[in-house]
């Protein structure tokens, strides 16, 4: 199959106007296929040859202004368009397409629940050809007519608002202009919940199985759908574009969620089956917000070509976590709704910032903006921490540094002129630079054209009660940052006092700034406003390591544990340090959001990968106490969110398996919660290491829990069973029999390598690089990504792996996203062996 270059895309684009789509696609042809006939309008400026792009299983016909194509020159992807002529062209396309496993194009998937069966798009990056003809590319924007032929009792969902015309046909309301990626199908028996806000019909959607659990929901999910919506039309100046707002939440989706306009598809694991936190519930409020800024980010504006996707998911991440804030603050009622949380940019420092962080140290780093993506399978590559993370990061600095209210008005300028069109980097810049006195084009250049994470050191100088501080800076970009001073309480040293908070331009102010006696901690960028490494001079960090928890904003204490977590990767500091400063501090801690992620590097990174393999056992010995006392403090029960935290860690620390047997035999931890179907499914998966269970026990629980849920549990737990022959069946079927859909795929995965069975898994290490390769290149991008992501050996951190990787990247040539995937496993497992010596 070919990828679309940027050069051929740019000569399509000056040659083609794409009018409009006519889509018909049928699903009722069975299991395996479905019918797809596209009409495509478009108008050639110019004499010339082309090609418009699809994937079928078989191509019947095609026609070029009534004149026949011969099929047998669909080349790959691409059919050629030969002896164009100026003037008006209609394509039409009849041809059968291929269901997917994957997530990929046209998804279909069957409920082990219930034997309902679903189907869903998702047409990103370059998908669209898996489910019609199309010109490909994002600027060749066109109307869509879609109709769907599907089995009877299914419900069809699309772009626009559908209706049942009869005999099982659904036709949808044509598209405003929108690119071809955008287009969107969801064919199934929905359970569904509707509603009307502002006079647009909303809904949400979810498997007939999950029902139970939406309908719980479903009153929260529209409020934080409502209140978005409402919040960004005093934010932004265009309406709202398109005419309904659904939200599916459909199975086996590989992403978060996908930002088709007015239907945005979610993982339906955001539909919980089992108890979750206020923080887990707050991330679904944010991913409702993300998707919906896309409906003016990306839907209403799209990027001309894919090296401006930050221009897409840099400002939905930006806004998503922004205006829930402000959401959450302006609840109905003067009163912030349940469940929500209140400080969203908590939960972005302490988890998303992270992996924006680690993906901008590693070689595959690239700009937030590149000045060029040479063609889609490189565009593919880029949606990573960098595209999320530092993006809404550098928005956010931006924000500090011109002002909210010029930032809105550049962009209310973007929107009015590039609507329902294409814009580039230079289109935004252009419309912020007019609001604002500012060098924004510098700016730019500083943030969105440069990679890798500047650090910034605090260095006080004086005596007595005249002290300076001056800020050492190791980077290129400026900063406008706080820094907060604070002192410890004269009755109580492990509380700390802010004592004040100053803003400073880094490197632009480079006279020392009086500060008075000396503090006991100086926090560079307070309030976590920037996108740079911080470390903190001597009296500081011995601070840090007795008051950390005494810190009385939980933002601060999400800067300081970042620090930690960024000393302990870069090896200045030991990860004993950082297991220490987790036991003596997560007990007093408040904020679930840091609890969490603290917990999941300790258990992750630092148990997993950074101590050597004889020191593990103490490490989870120091994880297990913690979580013992987590689980103590809150025995009345006034936080089951930090309760169900600290069981699940306790679980996943487990290296006997006597205390989480017995909460599965009772069905519930002492003093609560009860075992739902998540927490069962973990305390097995944890056993199944340790070898306390036999398959017949996981049969059992599958009988009981057969959903899709289960399925994948038990795919994971037989996955982890210390037995050579389940290893051998799981190694096949990740491997080898290429019929595990994409989930099932990825809880075999991470079922199957176990620190605690380096001997009996050794000999799958050096096979891992070889059999990778060749299911990425028979399965494709979806399979590749989890290949390389979970069924990586993680474990094995020793320069055998690491030679072994070395010597696949350079002979093996794996597809590109396999590639991307295993350079950064790679980059990973070299500074975890440097973390170690």
């Amino acid at each position: 199959m070919s990828v679309l270059t940027r050069a051929e895309a740019q000569n399509r684009a000056e040659l083609l106007h794409v009018r409009r789509y006519t889509i018909d696609l049928d699903l009722t042809r069975g299991e395996e296929t479905f019918d797809s006939l596209t009409v495509i309008q478009f108008t050639a400026r110019s004499d010339a040859d082309t090609f418009v792009e699809l994937k079928p299983a078989e191509l019947r016909s095609a026609t070029l202004d009534g004149q026949p194509l011969d099929p047998g020159t669909l080349d790959g992807n691409r059919l050629p368009l030969t002896g164009l002529t100026a003037g008006e062209h209609e394509l039409v396309i009849d041809a059968s397409m291929r269901y997917s496993h994957t997530g990929e194009g046209i998804h279909r998937f069957t409920d082990p629940t219930d034997g309902e069966t679903y189907t869903y798009t998702q047409l990103f990056l370059d998908d669209v050809q898996r489910v019609f003809a199309a010109f490909d590319q994002p600027d060749l924007k066109a109307v869509f007519d879609v109709t769907v032929t599907a089995p009877d009792g299914w419900t069809v969902l699309a772009n626009g608002v559908t209706e049942h015309t009869g005999g099982g046909v659904w036709k949808a309301a044509p598209t405003p202009l929108i690119s071809t990626y955008l287009v969107a199908v969801a064919a199934g028996p929905w359970h569904s919940v509707r509603t009307e806000h502002r006079g647009l019909p909303f809904g949400i959607h979810c498997r007939r199985s999950l029902a139970p659990y939406l309908d719980a929901d479903a009153e929260e999910i529209l409020d934080v759908t409502r209140a978005c919506f409402d919040r960004y039309h005093e934010k932004f100046e265009e309406p709202y574009p398109f005419d309904s707002y659904d939200q599916a939440f459909v199975p086996e989706f590989n992403a978060g969620a996908m930002e088709n306009p007015g239907l945005v598809t979610f993982r339906d694991e955001f539909v919980y089956r089992s108890a979750v936190t206020d923080t887990e519930r707050q991330t679904r409020a944010m991913v409702i917000a993300h998707e919906m800024a896309h409906m003016w980010f990306g839907d209403l504006v799209t990027l001309r070509w894919w090296d401006d996707i930050w221009l897409n998911e840099s400002f939905a991440e930006y806004m998503g976590y922004q205006t829930l804030t402000e959401a959450t603050l302006g609840g109905s009622g003067g009163t912030p709704p349940r469940k929500w949380g209140t400080d969203t940019w908590v939960d972005f420092g302490v988890a998303r910032k992270a992996w924006g962080y680690d993906a901008d140290q590693r070689p595959s780093t690239h700009p937030v903006a590149p000045e060029a993506v040479e063609d889609t399978a490189s565009a593919l590559l880029n949606f990573d921490g960098i595209s999320y993370a530092k993006g809404a990061s550098a928005l956010r600095q931006l924000v500090a540094w011109l002002g909210e209210k010029d930032f809105l008005a550049g962009i209310n300028t973007h929107f009015a002129r590039h609507k329902f069109g294409n814009a580039t980097l230079a289109d935004f810049i252009d419309s912020l630079a007019g609001a604002t006195e500012r060098d924004v084009h510098a700016w730019a250049d500083a943030w969105l054209r440069t990679t890798g994470v500047d650090t910034l050191v605090p260095s006080p100088a004086g005596h007595n009660g005249s002290h300076t501080l001056t800020v050492d800076h190791q980077g290129s970009r400026p900063h406008r940052i706080a820094v907060g001073l604070y002192d410890q309480d004269l009755t109580d040293g492990s509380r700390l006092t802010l004592r004040e908070r100053f803003e400073l331009d880094v490197p632009q102010n480079r006279s020392a700034h009086p500060i008075g006696s000396r503090p006991a901690l100086i926090v560079l960028n307070d309030g976590d406003l920037s996108y740079a490494k911080i470390r903190f001079d001597d009296r500081s960090f011995a601070t840090v390591q007795e008051a950390l928890s005494g810190i009385p904003e939980p933002l601060t204490r999400a800067v300081v544990w970042n620090a930690l977590r960024d000393a302990v990767r870069d090896g200045d500091l030991p990860p004993a340090a950082y297991l220490k400063a987790a036991r003596t501090h997560l007990p007093h801690e408040t904020d679930l959001a840091i609890v969490q992620g603290v917990l999941a590097f300790a258990t992750g990174q630092v148990a997993g990968r950074y101590v050597a393999d004889e020191d593990r056992p103490d490490a989870l010995a120091t994880l297990t106490d913690l979580c013992r006392d987590l689980i103590r403090r809150t025995e009345d029960g006034d936080n089951p969110g930090l309760r169900l935290t600290a069981v699940r860690h306790r679980i996943d620390t487990a290296s006997r398996p006597d205390t989480i047997s017995a909460w599965l035999s009772e069905g519930t931890v002492p003093g609560g919660p009860e075992l739902d179907p998540e927490l069962r499914w973990r305390i097995l998966g944890r056993l199944a290491v340790l070898g306390a269970i036999d398959d017949a026990v996981i049969e059992a629980e599958l009988v009981q829990d057969p959903s899709a849920s289960g399925q994948e549990g038990a795919a994971r737990c037989r996955a982890a069973l210390p037995d050579p022959e389940m290893k051998r069946k799981a190694w096949d079927e990740m491997f080898a029999a290429d019929h595990l859909s994409n989930y099932l795929f990825t809880a075999t995965a991470q079922g199957f390598w176990q620190p605690e069975q380096a001997a009996l898994v050794r000999e799958y290490v050096p096979r891992y690089y070889a059999d990778a390769v060749a299911v990425a290149a028979r399965r494709g991008p979806a399979i590749a990504d989890a290949a390389g992501r979970h069924a990586f050996p993680l474990y094995a951190v020793d320069t055998d792996t690491l030679r072994l990787g070395e010597e696949c990247l350079r002979d093996a040539d794996p597809i590109p996203s396999l590639r991307r995937r295993l350079a950064d496993q790679l980059d990973d497992l070299a500074r975890a062996l440097r973390v170690r010596s």
